[in-house]
Protein backbone atom coordinates (compact mmCIF):
# COMPACT_ATOMS: atom_id res chain seq x y z
CA UNK A 1 0.00 0.00 0.00
CA UNK A 2 1.52 2.96 -1.17
CA UNK A 3 1.74 6.38 1.65
CA UNK A 4 -1.21 8.62 0.16
CA UNK A 5 -3.90 4.85 -0.02
CA UNK A 6 -2.81 4.53 3.86
CA UNK A 7 -3.40 7.84 5.06
CA UNK A 8 -6.63 8.31 3.21
CA UNK A 9 -7.70 4.33 4.95
CA UNK A 10 -7.15 6.24 7.87
CA UNK A 11 -8.61 9.65 7.66
CA UNK A 12 -11.22 10.20 10.86
CA UNK A 13 -14.64 11.71 9.99
CA UNK A 14 -16.01 13.81 12.54
CA UNK A 15 -19.76 14.37 12.96
CA UNK A 16 -20.34 17.40 14.47
CA UNK A 17 -24.13 19.84 14.97
CA UNK A 18 -23.79 23.60 15.31
CA UNK A 19 -26.63 26.53 15.18
CA UNK A 20 -26.79 28.76 12.65
CA UNK A 21 -29.40 31.00 13.04
CA UNK A 22 -31.33 29.63 15.15
CA UNK A 23 -31.12 26.13 13.06
CA UNK A 24 -29.33 23.38 14.39
CA UNK A 25 -27.21 22.10 11.54
CA UNK A 26 -25.57 18.51 11.10
CA UNK A 27 -21.89 18.39 9.30
CA UNK A 28 -19.27 15.51 8.49
CA UNK A 29 -15.90 16.98 8.38
CA UNK A 30 -12.67 15.18 7.86
CA UNK A 31 -9.16 16.22 6.87
CA UNK A 32 -6.28 18.61 7.61
CA UNK A 33 -7.94 22.10 9.10
CA UNK A 34 -5.71 24.15 6.70
CA UNK A 35 -6.19 22.07 3.54
CA UNK A 36 -8.02 22.94 0.53
CA UNK A 37 -11.80 22.97 1.57
CA UNK A 38 -13.96 20.62 -0.69
CA UNK A 39 -17.78 21.24 0.09
CA UNK A 40 -19.91 18.52 -0.39
CA UNK A 41 -23.57 19.34 -0.72
CA UNK A 42 -26.11 16.66 -0.88
CA UNK A 43 -30.01 15.35 -2.80
CA UNK A 44 -33.04 14.22 -2.55
CA UNK A 45 -34.08 12.64 -0.45
CA UNK A 46 -30.96 11.91 1.33
CA UNK A 47 -28.09 14.01 3.29
CA UNK A 48 -24.27 13.76 3.82
CA UNK A 49 -24.86 10.38 4.25
CA UNK A 50 -24.53 10.22 0.64
CA UNK A 51 -20.66 11.16 1.16
CA UNK A 52 -19.59 8.80 3.84
CA UNK A 53 -17.56 6.59 1.68
CA UNK A 54 -16.25 10.08 -1.03
CA UNK A 55 -15.26 11.84 2.63
CA UNK A 56 -12.16 9.71 3.90
CA UNK A 57 -11.32 8.84 -0.23
CA UNK A 58 -10.50 13.19 -0.44
CA UNK A 59 -9.55 13.73 3.66
CA UNK A 60 -5.88 13.14 2.89
CA UNK A 61 -5.19 16.21 0.69
CA UNK A 62 -8.15 18.30 1.59
CA UNK A 63 -10.42 20.01 4.40
CA UNK A 64 -13.94 18.40 3.65
CA UNK A 65 -17.22 19.37 4.59
CA UNK A 66 -20.46 17.68 4.18
CA UNK A 67 -23.56 19.09 5.81
CA UNK A 68 -27.23 18.05 6.11
CA UNK A 69 -30.09 20.68 4.90
CA UNK A 70 -32.67 21.39 7.73
CA UNK A 71 -35.06 18.61 7.40
CA UNK A 72 -32.31 16.18 5.80
CA UNK A 73 -29.90 13.82 8.12
CA UNK A 74 -29.16 14.29 11.33
CA UNK A 75 -29.71 18.24 11.11
CA UNK A 76 -33.10 19.68 12.51
CA UNK A 77 -36.52 19.60 11.51
CA UNK A 78 -38.41 22.61 12.56
CA UNK A 79 -41.89 23.07 12.05
CA UNK A 80 -43.29 24.63 8.58
CA UNK A 81 -44.83 27.48 10.50
CA UNK A 82 -41.76 28.33 11.86
CA UNK A 83 -39.38 28.14 9.18
CA UNK A 84 -39.82 29.37 5.74
CA UNK A 85 -38.20 25.86 3.68
CA UNK A 86 -36.61 26.76 0.83
CA UNK A 87 -33.56 26.81 -1.40
CA UNK A 88 -32.47 30.26 -0.31
CA UNK A 89 -33.03 29.63 3.30
CA UNK A 90 -30.78 26.18 2.48
CA UNK A 91 -28.41 28.62 0.95
CA UNK A 92 -28.26 30.84 3.48
CA UNK A 93 -27.81 28.40 6.30
CA UNK A 94 -24.86 26.56 4.24
CA UNK A 95 -23.33 29.91 3.76
CA UNK A 96 -23.64 31.10 7.55
CA UNK A 97 -21.88 27.44 8.09
CA UNK A 98 -19.39 27.64 5.84
CA UNK A 99 -18.34 31.47 7.32
CA UNK A 100 -18.60 29.53 10.90
CA UNK A 101 -16.08 26.83 10.03
CA UNK A 102 -14.16 29.61 8.15
CA UNK A 103 -13.64 28.25 5.42
CA UNK A 104 -13.54 31.61 3.18
CA UNK A 105 -12.87 29.38 -0.15
CA UNK A 106 -14.03 26.36 -1.69
CA UNK A 107 -15.00 23.39 -4.34
CA UNK A 108 -18.14 22.23 -4.39
CA UNK A 109 -19.43 18.76 -5.44
CA UNK A 110 -23.27 19.33 -6.49
CA UNK A 111 -25.77 17.05 -6.62
CA UNK A 112 -29.66 17.31 -7.50
CA UNK A 113 -30.97 19.90 -4.84
CA UNK A 114 -26.70 20.51 -3.90
CA UNK A 115 -26.90 21.90 -7.59
CA UNK A 116 -29.25 24.72 -6.68
CA UNK A 117 -27.85 25.40 -3.41
CA UNK A 118 -24.48 25.46 -4.43
CA UNK A 119 -25.22 27.78 -7.30
CA UNK A 120 -26.88 29.95 -5.62
CA UNK A 121 -23.49 29.85 -3.40
CA UNK A 122 -21.56 30.67 -5.90
CA UNK A 123 -24.32 34.00 -6.73
CA UNK A 124 -23.83 35.06 -3.26
CA UNK A 125 -19.56 34.86 -3.23
CA UNK A 126 -18.31 34.00 -6.99
CA UNK A 127 -14.58 34.99 -5.72
CA UNK A 128 -15.01 31.71 -3.01
CA UNK A 129 -15.77 29.12 -5.26
CA UNK A 130 -12.49 27.19 -6.49
CA UNK A 131 -13.77 24.63 -8.88
CA UNK A 132 -17.21 22.66 -9.73
CA UNK A 133 -17.86 19.05 -9.59
CA UNK A 134 -21.11 18.00 -11.00
CA UNK A 135 -22.97 14.89 -10.34
CA UNK A 136 -26.46 14.58 -11.72
CA UNK A 137 -26.91 18.55 -10.43
CA UNK A 138 -29.19 20.55 -13.09
CA UNK A 139 -28.83 23.94 -14.41
CA UNK A 140 -30.34 23.81 -17.82
CA UNK A 141 -33.87 23.65 -19.04
CA UNK A 142 -32.39 20.74 -21.69
CA UNK A 143 -32.34 18.74 -18.19
CA UNK A 144 -35.36 18.87 -17.37
CA UNK A 145 -37.95 16.46 -19.25
CA UNK A 146 -40.87 14.01 -18.96
CA UNK A 147 -40.05 12.94 -15.14
CA UNK A 148 -40.59 16.94 -14.12
CA UNK A 149 -43.84 16.92 -16.17
CA UNK A 150 -46.09 16.46 -12.71
CA UNK A 151 -43.84 18.89 -10.76
CA UNK A 152 -44.14 21.57 -13.90
CA UNK A 153 -47.81 20.96 -13.60
CA UNK A 154 -47.74 21.81 -9.46
CA UNK A 155 -45.99 25.11 -10.30
CA UNK A 156 -48.36 26.15 -12.36
CA UNK A 157 -50.69 26.67 -9.83
CA UNK A 158 -49.77 25.29 -6.33
CA UNK A 159 -52.91 23.49 -5.88
CA UNK A 160 -53.93 21.31 -3.01
CA UNK A 161 -54.71 18.40 -6.24
CA UNK A 162 -51.60 18.77 -7.95
CA UNK A 163 -49.91 18.31 -4.50
CA UNK A 164 -51.34 15.16 -3.71
CA UNK A 165 -50.12 13.92 -7.61
CA UNK A 166 -46.42 14.08 -5.63
CA UNK A 167 -47.15 12.45 -2.69
CA UNK A 168 -46.16 9.21 -3.93
CA UNK A 169 -42.89 10.62 -4.45
CA UNK A 170 -42.08 9.78 -0.90
CA UNK A 171 -43.04 6.48 -0.95
CA UNK A 172 -40.27 3.81 -0.66
CA UNK A 173 -40.62 2.33 -3.89
CA UNK A 174 -39.57 5.61 -5.64
CA UNK A 175 -36.56 6.32 -2.59
CA UNK A 176 -35.43 2.68 -4.13
CA UNK A 177 -36.35 3.55 -7.61
CA UNK A 178 -33.84 6.72 -7.30
CA UNK A 179 -31.13 4.50 -6.67
CA UNK A 180 -31.06 1.58 -8.92
CA UNK A 181 -33.38 2.82 -12.01
CA UNK A 182 -30.39 2.71 -14.79
CA UNK A 183 -27.72 0.78 -12.91
CA UNK A 184 -26.09 -2.43 -14.37
CA UNK A 185 -25.39 -4.20 -11.42
CA UNK A 186 -27.62 -3.85 -8.70
CA UNK A 187 -24.96 -5.48 -5.85
CA UNK A 188 -23.32 -2.63 -6.28
CA UNK A 189 -26.00 -0.05 -4.13
CA UNK A 190 -26.15 -0.66 -0.54
CA UNK A 191 -29.88 -1.88 0.21
CA UNK A 192 -29.09 0.09 3.94
CA UNK A 193 -29.25 3.67 1.57
CA UNK A 194 -32.83 4.09 0.96
CA UNK A 195 -33.17 1.85 4.33
CA UNK A 196 -32.17 5.03 5.68
CA UNK A 197 -33.34 7.90 3.34
CA UNK A 198 -37.07 6.04 3.91
CA UNK A 199 -36.84 6.36 7.71
CA UNK A 200 -36.45 10.28 7.78
CA UNK A 201 -38.73 10.81 4.90
CA UNK A 202 -40.95 9.16 7.38
CA UNK A 203 -41.10 11.27 10.05
CA UNK A 204 -44.11 12.79 11.20
CA UNK A 205 -44.71 15.78 9.20
CA UNK A 206 -41.37 15.08 7.19
CA UNK A 207 -43.57 14.88 3.65
CA UNK A 208 -45.13 18.13 3.80
CA UNK A 209 -41.90 19.72 4.17
CA UNK A 210 -40.27 17.79 0.93
CA UNK A 211 -44.00 18.50 -0.75
CA UNK A 212 -43.54 22.54 0.02
CA UNK A 213 -39.25 22.14 -1.38
CA UNK A 214 -40.86 20.07 -4.44
CA UNK A 215 -42.89 23.86 -5.10
CA UNK A 216 -40.02 25.92 -4.11
CA UNK A 217 -37.89 23.92 -6.97
CA UNK A 218 -39.20 26.62 -9.40
CA UNK A 219 -37.44 28.93 -8.07
CA UNK A 220 -34.32 27.53 -9.15
CA UNK A 221 -35.43 27.04 -12.37
CA UNK A 222 -36.14 30.84 -12.38
CA UNK A 223 -32.55 31.29 -11.52
CA UNK A 224 -30.94 29.23 -14.37
CA UNK A 225 -29.95 32.04 -16.35
CA UNK A 226 -28.34 33.63 -13.32
CA UNK A 227 -26.03 30.87 -12.76
CA UNK A 228 -25.42 30.13 -16.44
CA UNK A 229 -24.18 34.08 -15.93
CA UNK A 230 -22.02 32.87 -13.15
CA UNK A 231 -20.53 30.16 -15.14
CA UNK A 232 -19.64 32.12 -18.22
CA UNK A 233 -18.58 35.01 -16.56
CA UNK A 234 -16.14 33.04 -13.84
CA UNK A 235 -15.73 30.04 -15.40
CA UNK A 236 -14.59 27.82 -12.47
CA UNK A 237 -12.82 24.80 -13.71
CA UNK A 238 -15.29 22.08 -13.55
CA UNK A 239 -15.62 18.21 -13.14
CA UNK A 240 -18.99 16.70 -14.44
CA UNK A 241 -19.15 12.87 -13.53
CA UNK A 242 -22.84 11.97 -14.29
CA UNK A 243 -24.49 8.74 -14.52
CA UNK A 244 -26.23 8.59 -18.00
CA UNK A 245 -29.10 6.82 -17.41
CA UNK A 246 -30.87 9.08 -14.70
CA UNK A 247 -34.58 9.75 -15.91
CA UNK A 248 -34.55 12.46 -13.38
CA UNK A 249 -31.64 14.27 -14.29
CA UNK A 250 -30.67 13.13 -17.98
CA UNK A 251 -27.95 13.49 -19.65
CA UNK A 252 -28.70 16.83 -21.77
CA UNK A 253 -28.83 18.19 -18.61
CA UNK A 254 -25.20 16.93 -18.28
CA UNK A 255 -24.34 18.37 -22.00
CA UNK A 256 -25.71 21.65 -21.53
CA UNK A 257 -23.17 22.55 -19.49
CA UNK A 258 -20.46 22.75 -22.15
CA UNK A 259 -22.92 25.47 -23.43
CA UNK A 260 -21.03 27.85 -20.88
CA UNK A 261 -17.83 26.00 -19.97
CA UNK A 262 -16.30 24.44 -22.68
CA UNK A 263 -13.54 23.71 -20.97
CA UNK A 264 -15.24 21.50 -18.51
CA UNK A 265 -14.37 17.87 -18.38
CA UNK A 266 -17.24 15.57 -18.86
CA UNK A 267 -17.78 11.90 -18.11
CA UNK A 268 -20.96 10.39 -18.69
CA UNK A 269 -21.13 7.21 -16.91
CA UNK A 270 -23.02 3.87 -16.86
CA UNK A 271 -24.99 4.40 -14.24
CA UNK A 272 -28.20 6.62 -13.00
CA UNK A 273 -29.08 9.21 -10.84
CA UNK A 274 -26.88 8.52 -7.40
CA UNK A 275 -23.73 7.73 -9.67
CA UNK A 276 -21.34 8.02 -7.03
CA UNK A 277 -23.19 4.67 -5.40
CA UNK A 278 -21.98 2.56 -7.56
CA UNK A 279 -19.17 3.99 -9.82
CA UNK A 280 -16.97 5.55 -6.71
CA UNK A 281 -14.18 3.36 -7.90
CA UNK A 282 -14.23 5.79 -11.60
CA UNK A 283 -15.80 8.88 -9.94
CA UNK A 284 -13.08 9.31 -6.84
CA UNK A 285 -10.09 9.06 -9.29
CA UNK A 286 -11.10 11.65 -11.32
CA UNK A 287 -12.16 13.63 -8.45
CA UNK A 288 -8.63 13.15 -7.20
CA UNK A 289 -7.07 13.87 -10.46
CA UNK A 290 -8.92 16.69 -11.13
CA UNK A 291 -8.35 18.11 -7.52
CA UNK A 292 -4.82 17.78 -7.77
CA UNK A 293 -4.43 20.21 -10.96
CA UNK A 294 -6.72 22.98 -10.02
CA UNK A 295 -6.31 22.98 -6.06
CA UNK A 296 -2.35 22.32 -5.55
CA UNK A 297 -1.49 21.40 -2.12
CA UNK A 298 1.24 22.11 0.03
Amino acid sequence: MNATASRSALAVTHHRTTRVDGIDLFYREAGPADAPVVVLLHGFPTSSHMYRNLIPALADRYRVIAPDYPGFGQSAMPAREDFPYSFAKFADLIDGLLDRLGATSYALYVMDYGAPVGFRLALKHPERVTALIVQNGNAYEAGLQAFWNPLREYWADGSAAKREVLRPMMSLEVTRFQYVDGVKDVSRISPDNWVHDQALLDRPGNAEIQLDLFYDYRTNVALYPKFQSFFREHQPPTLIVWGANDQIFPAEGAKAFKRDLPNAELHLLDSGHFALEDKADEIIPLMRDFLERQLPTR
